[in-house]
């Protein structure tokens, strides 16, 4: 089975609209598919509509900004309810926040010599409340200062780099309740791509099942083949739950295409295991 539970669309950081995305999923066989859009739940109504017009099964998702020991850690809501008014308002706080560091992010390009940016980033950005890093680097990458999205993090946006805004995001005790009060389940995404020691992942893992967290991404095009294996291992000793997920925001940009994904190791239980 084609399972793809991580993915973005215009509606934050990705550059397909959500039928398109469940039309690219479709194409590609996908069988069971989620929209995970980063703080922002108004694609999942287009998205549900083409999905299941098209024989897909619909997961109902989110992907939430937390910060953690200094860092940005995200974590997915899937089977989520996205009416939920305590989920909702929790969001849009949240959003309230990418506007301003937006705004601190161009200062410190202009600072820089690298103008306009905050501009050139909106022309990228279907909704200008969601205007984020990835949105800021398709605009360094189409005017020529940077060769790739990579060099952009490397060199300006990712961690400690000159123009990046440390920004507090919600907690990872807040961002866990919304979902489980939404009724869905709470996903560690691309655990992979945090910089943490051995001690202070342990310390993540641990609060994160305390909190009612049931799973992490295993498999993701955030990750490396290295990682997969790693994952599965973390998954086995914190007994979690096991999601997969392209992490896909563009054909352009993706290591890996929607639904184009190697199996889950198959003795880890599937975080969708009960809802098919």
């Amino acid at each position: 089975m084609k399972v793809d539970l991580h993915c973005h669309s215009t509606f934050s950081d990705g550059v397909l609209a959500p039928a398109q995305l469940a039309a690219r999923a479709h194409a590609n066989g996908v069988q069971v598919w989620a929209l995970t859009d980063h703080d922002e739940l108004s694609g999942l109504a287009e998205a549900r509509s083409i999905a299941e017009a098209t024989g897909i099964r619909f997961i109902p998702g989110v992907e939430i900004s937390v910060t953690w020991a200094k860092q940005t850690v995200h974590i997915l809501g899937l089977a989520i309810d996205e009416l939920d008014t305590e989920l909702n308002a929790g969001l849009a706080e949240i959003r309230k926040g990418r506007l301003l560091r937006a705004r601190e992010m161009a200062d410190r390009l202009t600072a820089l010599g690298i103008p306009d940016s905050y501009e050139g980033a909106l022309k990228f950005a279907a909704n200008p409340l969601l205007i984020s890093r990835t949105h800021f680097a398709r605009f360094l990458v189409e005017n020529g200062y940077c060769k790739n999205m990579q060099m952009v993090f490397d060199k300006y946006l990712g961690e400690n780099k000159p123009a990046n805004v440390p920004v507090h995001w919600s907690t990872l005790e807040d961002a866990v309740g919304w979902i489980l009060g939404a009724g869905g389940r709470a996903v560690i995404a691309h655990p992979g791509r945090y910089a943490y020691s051995p001690m202070q992942f342990d310390a993540l893992f641990e609060q994160f099942k305390d909190i009612g967290g049931e799973a992490i991404e295993v498999i993701t095009g955030s990750h490396t083949l290295e990682q997969y294996v790693e994952y599965a291992g973390v998954a086995r000793r914190y007994g979690f739950m096991a999601s997969c997920g392209s992490d896909f925001h563009s054909p352009k940009e993706a290591r890996i295409d929607l639904g184009n994904l190697p199996p889950l190791p198959s003795d880890l239980t599937p975080v969708w295991h009960d809802w098919i």
